[in-house]
């Protein structure tokens, strides 16, 4: 017979059953937070490809360089440390390689929330790879203030998009959001708020885009909004 404590027992009657509601985005099919490392592991860890890891330095643990010992494994990071061969900014990525060095998988997770201009990033990533390559990003949508002052924006899974988008050559083969979290607003907050549930929050993010065409000249203020969206629309006012 289980023995529950009255102090857990009343800790469950009083948890609200909205945590436990299916989230409304659905997490991406390959490559979740959970699933991503073994997936690109599996599809890329072959003799004569080429991986670039933007924010390769170990800070968390994870030395994603195992993951690809029968590929050219190169980490870049914005300093030295255990796994970093190039020290980088990624804003200026095209300097660290010639023309010829081109990639058939450029990935980063927990690097896009600390960058201050990522289209530029996106631009850059997309310029590095070859024709038919592959480029998977993991970041944040609602996650913990970190790293600051170097903590600039959280990303959807839309907004993902918008980034490695059709004007640039990419085709999105997977995305979606993973790890829903509830939040509550606490007692700093305006009163009207105070203690009032966050609902449809997810941790992480995730995108992985091919690309089937170089584009030349690319321009952000050329893109028509078809390229971003696609055809999503704003949702019209309730009347």
């Amino acid at each position: 017979m289980i023995k529950i404590s009255y102090n857990v027992l009343k800790s469950l009657i009083n948890i609200p059953l909205y945590i436990f509601k299916r989230p409304k985005i659905q997490k991406p099919l390959h490559v979740s937070h959970s699933d991503w490392p073994q997936y690109l592991s599996e599809k890329f860890n072959k003799p004569g490809l080429r991986i670039l890891e933007i924010g390769s330095r170990n800070v968390t643990g994870s030395n994603h360089r195992k993951l690809f010992s029968e590929a050219k494994y190169i980490g870049l990071d914005f300093y030295a440390g255990e796994n970093v061969d190039i020290v980088g900014d990624i804003h200026r990525l095209p300097m660290y390689f010639n023309n010829e060095e081109k990639f058939d998988l450029i990935f980063c997770s927990a690097v896009f929330e600390h960058l201050y201009m990522p289209w530029v990033a996106a631009k850059h990533m997309t310029e590095l790879l070859k024709v038919g390559g592959h480029i998977f990003v993991e970041t944040h949508f609602s996650h913990v203030a970190h790293e600051r002052p170097w903590n600039f924006f959280q990303f959807s899974d839309m907004g993902l998009r918008a980034l490695f988008n059709d004007g640039l050559g990419m085709e999105v083969l997977d995305c979606g959001m993973s790890n829903p979290v509830v939040g509550m607003f606490n007692s700093h907050s305006d009163n009207y708020l105070r203690f009032r549930p966050v609902k449809e929050l997810y941790c992480h993010s995730e995108i992985l885009v091919r690309k089937y065409k170089h584009v030349e000249d690319f321009d952000w203020d050329a893109l028509n909004p078809e390229q971003l969206v696609g055809s999503t629309k704003y949702p019209e006012p309730n009347q």
